[in-house]
C-alpha cells in the first residue's frame, strides 16, 4: 500500500472522530498540560542544582511547592486526556460497528453466498477494535508523547541550540527503521485479521452444529481444525511480536548513542564555560527524558498498521453496493396476481442456468404447488419473488407491474415466507410471532397462534407466550417450530405466501396440525407451495412440475394423473415408497 493510500485511509478513519471534536479538543488540552508539566521536570533539576550552589531565602519553600504543582498539573492533564480520549474511542467503536452491521443487513444474497458468517462476524468485532486502536489509541500516544517531545525539544533548543542539533542527527536513521517496520507490521496484520476470521468461522460452525459433530464422532477432527486455525493466528502474532521486539531496541539504541555523544560534547571545556551546572543537568535531564516518549511513539506504529490493514477490509466492505432498489411504487393493497414471464436465472455469469425460460401465471387467491426432483430449481424460483436474487432474463410481475418497480422493503412486507429451515430467535414466543413489530397487541399474537394451531403447546409452556425458546428455538420440537413459523406468517397477514418444504421431515401428528394451520393461512392468499409429499398438495388449484430448471407440466392433480406424465410417475413412486 502506498503512503498516499495510507493517508487516505487514515483521514477517512479520523472522520469518525469528527462528531466528538469537543471531547477530542479537551483531550488535547489535557495532553498539553501533561507535556508542559512533564517538561518542567528538567527545569526543576536545573533550579535544584543552581539552588544548592547558591540557595536564596525562598528556595527551600519554592522548590517543594514547584514539585507539588508540577505533579498535580500532570495528574489533571493525564486524567483529562485519558478520560476524554476513551470517550471518543468507545463512541468511534460504536459508530463504526453499527455502520458495518447496518450495511451488511442490506447487502445482496450473492454477497452472503460467497462469505462465511464467521468472517463477517470477525469484521464486526475484531476488525473494528483494530481500526479503533489506530483512530484513537495511537492518536492518544501521538498527542501525549508527541507534545511531550515537542516540549522537551523546545527546552533543549532554548538551553543550547547547538547541542540539540547534534542530538537530532539520529532522526533520519530512526525514520528508516520505522519505515521498514511499518511494511512488515501491515503485512502481518492482514494475515492476523484473516486468521481471526478463520478461527471465528471454525468455532461458529462446530458449536452451532454440535449435534452433527457428536453423532459423527468428529470431536477430534474439529479440535484439529480449530487448533490449526488458531496456531496460524499464533504464528503470525509471534512474527508481529518479533518485529516489534526487534525494532524498539534498535530505536532505543540509536537514541542512546545520540545521548552518549551529547554528554561527551556537553562536557567539552569550551561548552561547560558557557553553561551553569544547573543548565547542564537540566539539559541532560531533558535529553534523557526523550527516550521514553520516542520509544512509545515508535511502538504505536504497529497499532497504526493493524488499524490501517483492518480499515482497508472494513472500508472495502462498506463500499460493496447495497441490494439494488430502484423501485418507486408502493405496493399498497396488492391483490396477489403473479406472473413469471420468460424468467431465466444463473447464480453467476460463469455458472450454468438454474431457471430456463419459466412462464407461469397465478391468479389472486390461487394455491400453486411446485413439485420436482431435488435441484430442479423450485426454491430458486420462489426466491426471486422477494428479490433475494434478480432474473438474468425475463421478468416477474405482481398485479401487472414489474416487481423491480416496487420499493424493495415494502414489497417484502407483502410476502410471507415459511421454509423447512425455520429461523427463530433467542427471544420469547410472543416476540418471535410478532417479529419486527415490538408494539403488537397480545390479542393479535394469540389470534395468529390459534390459527396456526400453536396455542395448545404454547399454553403448556412454563411462562406461556413469555417463554424464551433458546437459540433458534432449541427448546421446541420440529413441529412446534414449524407452527410458530406459520403463526408468524399469519401474523404478518401478507397477500402472497411462500411455503418452501414447510411440511417435510415432520411426524404424522405434527404434519396433521401443520396441514390444518396451512389451510388457515392459505385462505384468501396467493400461495406458492413447494412440496416433497405430493399427498399434501392434491387440493392445489394448479400443480407445476419442474425438471432441470424448466416447467414440464402443469394442471390439477386429477388432470396430471390422467396425462400419465412426469407428475404421475413421481406420484406412483412416492405412493410405492409410502406403502412399502
Amino acid at each position: 500500500m502506498t503512503q498516499a493510500t495510507s493517508w487516505t485511509l487514515y483521514r477517512r478513519l479520523l472522520g469518525y472522530v469528527r462528531p466528538y471534536w469537543k471531547w477530542f479538543a479537551a483531550a488535547i488540552l489535557g495532553y498539553a498540560i501533561y507535556a508542559a508539566s512533564s517538561t518542567a521536570l528538567a527545569e526543576m533539576m536545573k533550579r535544584l542544582i543552581d539552588g544548592i550552589q547558591d540557595p536564596g531565602a525562598d528556595f527551600r519553600l519554592f522548590l517543594p511547592l514547584f514539585v507539588i504543582g508540577m505533579f498535580a498539573a500532570r495528574g489533571v492533564g493525564t486524567f483529562l486526556g485519558t478520560y476524554c480520549m476513551s470517550n471518543v474511542a468507545r463512541n468511534v467503536v460504536h459508530d463504526l460497528r453499527c455502520e458495518v452491521f447496518n450495511h451488511m443487513l442490506h447487502l445482496s444474497g450473492k454477497f452472503f453466498d460467497s462469505h462465511s458468517s464467521g468472517h463477517l462476524i470477525s469484521r464486526v468485532t475484531y476488525h473494528v477494535e483494530q481500526v479503533t486502536g489506530a483512530a484513537t489509541k495511537s492518536v492518544t500516544i501521538l498527542l501525549r508523547e508527541g507534545l511531550f517531545v515537542l516540549g522537551l525539544l523546545s527546552y533543549l533548543l532554548w538551553t543550547n541550540w547547538l547541542l540539540t542539533l547534534v542530538f537530532l542527527t539520529v532522526t533520519p536513521l530512526i525514520g528508516w527503521v520505522v519505515s521498514v517496520a511499518s511494511k512488515r507490521f501491515r503485512k502481518l496484520s492482514r494475515r492476523i485479521q484473516t486468521s481471526m476470521g478463520d478461527v471465528t468461522h471454525v468455532a461458529s460452525e462446530a458449536l452451532t452444529g454440535y449435534r452433527v459433530v457428536r453423532t459423527h464422532g468428529a470431536e477430534e477432527y474439529e479440535k484439529r481444525r480449530f487448533a490449526k486455525a488458531s496456531n496460524y493466528n499464533r504464528e503470525q502474532s509471534m512474527k508481529e511480536a518479533l518485529t516489534k521486539a526487534t525494532s524498539t531496541p534498535i530505536i532505543q539504541l540509536l537514541i542512546a548513542v545520540a545521548l552518549a555523544g551529547l554528554v561527551w560534547l556537553a562536557m567539552a571545556p569550551e561548552l561547560m564555560d558557557n553553561m551553569t551546572a544547573g543548565e547542564f543537568v537540566g539539559f541532560i535531564t531533558a535529553a534523557s527524558l526523550m527516550a521514553k516518549p520516542i520509544k512509545q511513539l515508535t511502538e504505536i506504529n504497529s497499532e497504526i498498521q493493524k488499524g490501517l490493514a483492518a480499515s482497508q477490509e472494513l472500508f472495502g466492505l462498506l463500499e460493496v453496493p447495497r441490494e439494488k432498489d430502484e423501485g418507486t411504487r408502493m405496493p399498497d393493497g396488492l391483490k396477489g396476481r403473479v406472473a413469471f414471464e420468460g424468467v431465466r436465472f444463473a447464480y453467476d455469469e460463469d455458472q450454468p442456468e438454474v431457471l430456463k425460460g419459466i412462464d407461469l401465471r397465478v391468479e389472486p387467491g390461487e394455491m400453486v404447488a411446485i413439485v420436482g426432483r431435488s435441484g430442479s430449481g423450485k426454491s430458486t424460483l420462489v426466491g426471486l419473488l422477494p428479490r433475494f436474487y434478480h432474473p438474468t432474463a425475463g421478468r416477474i410481475v405482481i398485479d401487472d407491474i414489474d416487481i423491480e418497480e416496487y420499493r424493495l422493503s415494502p414489497l417484502r412486507q407483502q410476502i410471507a415466507l415459511v421454509s423447512q429451515q425455520v429461523t427463530l430467535f433467542n427471544a420469547t414466543i410472543a416476540e418471535n410471532i410478532a417479529y419486527g413489530v415490538p408494539q403488537a397487541s397480545h390479542e393479535r399474537i394469540e389470534a395468529a397462534a390459534r390459527s396456526a394451531y400453536a396455542s395448545e403447546f404454547i399454553e403448556r409452556m412454563p411462562n406461556g407466550y413469555n417463554t424464551v425458546i433458546g437459540d433458534n428455538g432449541v427448546m421446541l420440537s420440529g413441529g412446534q417450530r414449524q407452527r410458530l413459523a406459520i403463526a408468524r406468517a399469519i401474523f404478518k397477514n401478507a397477500p402472497i405466501l411462500v411455503l418452501d418444504e414447510a411440511t417435510s421431515a415432520l411426524d404424522t401428528e405434527s404434519e396433521r396440525y401443520i396441514q390444518k394451520a396451512l389451510e388457515e393461512v392459505c385462505r384468501g392468499r396467493t400461495t406458492f407451495v413447494i412440496a416433497h409429499r405430493l399427498s399434501t398438495i392434491e387440493r392445489a388449484d394448479k400443480i407445476v412440475v419442474m425438471e432441470q430448471g424448466q416447467v414440464v407440466e402443469s394442471g390439477t392433480h386429477a388432470t396430471l394423473l390422467e396425462r400419465e406424465g412426469a407428475y404421475a410417475a413421481l406420484y406412483r413412486l412416492q405412493f410405492q415408497e409410502d406403502t412399502a
